[in-house]
């Protein structure tokens, strides 16, 4: 179980963790989302001592990083996948961490053989690939077989194949009652993956629920009917005091209400339907809409300059910053 009270973390007058208060719990894959900037780099950082708190705490199982004797037995990370000393074998890579955390040789051998890269264990890690390197990573993490795994854009790079084993082994892992904490910008991804979500945006904590809620709480969802009847559909639906919503292909938007109530009406007044179906938002579009007021960096693909153009902008995209919390404010 990973914990964080009060967490924050100022560089100068700018704060990127803003009073960051929320737990992730075994047994579920826990996904960290955020715009571009909106620390969760910096968070994870903290969360394994590699920066250090302006205030609050961070506890790894009850504990600060720093107090955890074999650390890569208790938690394994991947935070970046080119940390590594690309003159190194991807075994000797692996030996080295083995080494410092009191991990078996032969341990070695086996994550090379779970990340698929017992192949290449004696090639030099820097005429790896991208998600060569990404494997690599992962095998660093699973070394210590830790019960707290925390990955950081973790399908950066991989192939399909890799995508989709990555994605079986984070929810295997938490299956088996681990902890397993994933940062990730591939909405898609995250919604096949991850059963719980936090959400930040400029340091400041946005949601902290499940998957399911935080779609449900950000987007609005409906029921698409549509009708060679149409009209009398209307009528049908008006008096039974249902509104909707009509489009211009002739279907109605019904919110409210659920599609097996409605196709239970519409086949008692024997309206024919030829659509009844239920739309929600995606993970995306629910995200995009909940941190909208919270995004670093502006996009603007509107194929027109913007107006008084900040010198070196790219014709048509506004990369102008957004102004950051300063501290105290």
């Amino acid at each position: 179980m990973i914990e964080l009270a009060d967490l924050t973390k100022d560089y100068g007058d700018v704060r990127a963790v803003d009073h960051l208060t929320f737990t992730v719990r075994p047994g579920i894959v826990t996904g960290f989302l955020g715009p571009n900037g909106a620390g969760k780099s910096t968070t994870m950082r903290m969360m394994l001592g590699l920066d250090h708190p302006t205030s609050g705490t961070v506890r790894i199982d009850g504990r600060h990083y720093r107090r955890l004797q074999d650390p890569l037995k208790t938690v394994g990370a991947l935070l970046d996948a080119k940390a590594m000393h690309g003159g190194r074998s991807a075994f000797n890579h692996l030996l080295c961490l083995a080494q410092s955390n009191g991990i078996p040789r032969a341990r070695v051998r086996e994550v090379l053989d779970t990340v698929g890269l017992t192949s290449v264990a004696g090639k030099r890690s820097k005429g790896f690939s991208l998600g060569m390197g990404q494997r690599l990573g992962i095998a660093g993490a699973l070394l210590g077989d830790p019960q707290i795994l925390m990955f950081d854009e973790p399908v950066n790079g991989l192939d399909p194949e890799g995508i989709h084993w990555i994605r079986n082994l984070m929810k295997n892992l938490a299956a088996q009652g681990r902890t397993v904490f994933v940062s990730s910008h591939l909405m898609s991804e995250m919604a096949l993956t991850a059963d719980h979500l936090v959400v930040i945006g400029q340091g400041r904590l946005l949601a902290d629920t499940s998957m399911a809620g935080f779609i449900r709480e950000n987007s609005r969802s409906f029921v698409r009917m549509r009708s060679p009847g149409h009209e009398r559909l209307r009528d049908v639906l008006h008096g039974a005091g249902i509104d909707f919503v009509p489009r211009s292909d002739g279907a109605l938007e019904v919110e409210g209400e659920d599609a097996e109530h409605l196709g239970e009406l519409a086949a008692r007044h024997r309206i024919v339907l030829h659509e009844l179906s239920p739309q929600q938002a995606s993970l995306e579009e629910a995200f995009m809409r909940l941190t909208a007021g919270a995004v670093e960096y502006h996009a603007h693909d509107d194929h027109q300059p913007p107006a008084a153009a900040a010198p070196g902008a790219a014709w048509g995209t506004d990369w102008r910053k957004s102004p950051r919390k300063k501290k105290g404010a």
